[in-house]
């Protein structure tokens, strides 16, 4: 009689430490019918956040799939509806994507420069096929990084200067950001690189023209069909 009393105790403990039915009928060696007399009494274990977090993963993990698939698909199928650019269609591209990124001159800073900021190593790519395509020699282009100076500054310069296809002491004296410890910053981690600013020199003349290109665009835009 003790005996049977020891293991009905045991298998209370057993289950609210959580554990089945099956793995009290397991360690005990006892019948399932009897471990459900035993432990009916004690509340139902409750699962642990790491349980619930395990359970709520497996539910949607399907649909997490079935998302990224349907996303990829869609991504594909739009990069096909580009097809092959011209060179019109790109020289557009570019004078839209300078218009949206980079340097303008305005009224309190009169300057007509033309350089191009932004931490989109694609952004960057396509705006240097629009210089090439514009016939701006090599020679006449400047790099720089832009990073805030508790991120990997070394591996960030390395970065940009494979993309552009220079060696990185060809590089202009990097810019650091001042960090700021009350700010929270999202752009850390490793994919973090900064900015690239991309600089014409003498390149007040081809500034006016993009100026110029953009106007014509908003013209075209507003003229009725």
């Amino acid at each position: 009689m003790q005996a049977k009393t020891e293991l009905q105790a045991r298998a209370r403990e057993l289950r609210l430490a959580g554990r089945t039915y099956d793995e009290i009928v397991a360690e005990l060696g006892v019948a399932k019918s009897s471990v459900s007399l035993w432990v009916r009494d004690p509340p139902k274990p409750q699962k642990t956040a790491e349980q619930m977090r395990v359970m709520n993963e497996s539910r949607w993990e399907p649909h997490r799939k079935a998302r990224d698939l349907a996303r990829q698909q869609t991504k594909e199928a739009a990069v096909r509806d580009i097809g092959r650019m011209t060179d019109r269609e790109l020289f557009l591209v570019g004078v839209g994507l300078y218009w949206s990124e980079g340097s303008k001159c305005k009224a309190h800073r009169p300057q007509e420069v033309t350089v191009f900021i932004n931490s989109d190593p694609s952004m960057i790519t396509v705006y240097l096929a629009w210089l090439e395509l514009l016939h701006i020699e090599p020679e006449r282009l400047r790099y720089r990084v832009m990073i805030h100076e508790s991120a990997d500054v070394a591996g960030a310069e390395k970065f940009w200067a494979d993309l552009v296809g220079i060696d990185v002491t060809s590089l202009d004296k990097t810019t650091l950001k001042k960090h700021n410890p009350k700010t929270v910053r999202k752009n850390v981690g490793e994919n973090y690189r900064g900015c690239l600013v991309v600089r014409v020199l003498k390149g007040a003349d081809l500034y006016r023209r993009i100026e110029g290109w953009w106007y014509g665009i908003v013209l075209c835009a507003k003229r009725p069909a």
